[in-house]
């Protein structure tokens, strides 16, 4: 009896702490913004999605540049990339620039 007790207790405990939990462990996941260049500069880039979103971004020292160029200076204004960050960063910090092949933009 007493054992159906504890488990119950210990069921019960982690049910309240869980939902505390799990939000700050998925907050360190990796997120991906997807758009254009709007403004580039030897330490930040915004990059617009054309949906009314314009997200700004620092660069460290080990962003990965992979895709139609491999070097952070060969980036350049409207092109079209992926970038990787992390949520929990302030400022945001681009961990991973993926180059797209050029898009036409609706109405072109």
């Amino acid at each position: 009896m007493h054992k159906m007790i504890r488990r119950s207790a210990l069921f019960a405990i982690l049910a309240l702490v869980l939902p505390v939990a799990l939000p700050s462990l998925a907050s360190a996941q990796m997120r991906e913004f997807t758009g254009k260049i709007d403004k580039i500069s030897d330490s930040k880039l915004i990059v617009d999605n054309r949906k009314g979103d314009k997200v700004s971004f620092v660069t460290i020292d080990g962003t990965e540049v992979v895709g139609e160029k491999t070097e952070l200076d060969a980036i350049k204004k409207d092109d079209w990339v992926t970038v990787s960050w992390k949520m929990i960063d302030k400022p945001r910090k681009a961990y991973k620039i993926q180059v797209l092949p050029p898009r036409e933009e609706d109405g072109d």
